[in-house]
């Protein structure tokens, strides 16, 4: 059965078009906003949210982010209240694919099984788990694939043509493809560069290649976007989430509408990807 994301995949490709990925952290800065974050998000361009599982250690992400997860997590958000944002954004939204995306220890905690049976009921598409690497399938890639999940791998700059058949193995949806070496939000993406490691990921596999890290303007999203099947953007828009708080961390008029007009600038950034492609 086709799921969500492969159909996203598969019409924007009709279109001529690169994907809009959007990652915001479940649950900053309170349940309410970030489920008016993710409405927001799919209103203005998103084609696809990737919703950070918020976790005390991290090992991928950047301050940004890392701050995100810490304005979460002292406002109580949890494994359940993340999986409780997807159920209510699909009371209204049935169509935008969800991927979840964070660190195995939570779900690790939940239970597998519990974890992936109420991950489908609300709504999941897919998973990126950062920490879990091919060797370690059977803890819960295998189990998701089974269950109709997508499980999405990431391939790095580092990721040589030996390493690279066994990320692919048993990756589905898309490959996420992370353009610079470090941690979130530090550095920028290089089209020239992404272009050719794009093109090489493709010559082992027939999946979409989405491309994150690096990736914080409308320009960026363009550049990146004429070389890469989607273009994930995550701190300059979880940035921009922060600047709209008050000085206790708090949401306030601003916040909605500094992801709206980010969104809209990132969404018109990947339709020009799509003119010069």
């Amino acid at each position: 059965m086709t799921t969500r994301i492969e159909a996203r995949f598969a019409a924007l490709k009709e279109e001529g078009r690169p994907a809009l990925m959007t990652y915001v952290m479940g649950g900053d800065p309170d349940m309410e906003t970030s489920l008016g974050i993710m409405k927001s998000l799919a209103m203005w361009g998103a084609d696809l949210i990737e919703l950070g599982m918020p976790f005390s250690d991290p090992m991928a992400d950047g301050p940004s982010i890392q701050a995100a997860a810490r304005r979460s997590l002292q406002g109580g958000q949890t494994l359940a209240k993340t999986l409780k944002l997807v159920e209510q954004f699909r009371e209204t939204d049935t169509e935008t694919p969800i991927i979840l995306m964070g660190y195995y220890n939570p779900i690790y905690i939940y239970g597998v099984d519990a974890f992936l049976t109420e991950a489908l009921r609300v709504g999941v598409d897919g998973l990126i788990v950062v920490d879990l690497p091919p060797e370690t399938d059977e803890e819960l890639c295998l189990p998701a694939l089974k269950a109709g999940l997508n499980f999405v791998r990431l391939a790095t700059p580092t990721t040589d043509d030996r390493r690279l058949p066994a990320v692919l193995n048993n990756t589905s949806g898309f490959v996420y493809y992370v353009a610079i070496k470090g941690i979130t939000g530090t550095a920028s993406a290089d089209p020239a560069q992404v272009g050719e490691a794009v093109a090489r990921i493709k010559r082992h596999s027939d999946l979409p290649v989405a491309v994150g890290f690096g990736i914080k303007t409308p320009d960026d999203a363009a550049g990146i976007g004429a070389v890469a099947d989607g273009v994930v953007v995550g701190s300059a828009l979880v940035d921009s989430i922060a600047q709209s708080l008050d000085e206790d961390g708090k949401a306030t008029d601003m916040t909605l509408k500094a992801v709206t007009e980010m969104t809209a600038q990132l969404a018109g950034g990947v339709r020009r990807a799509a003119k010069s492609s």
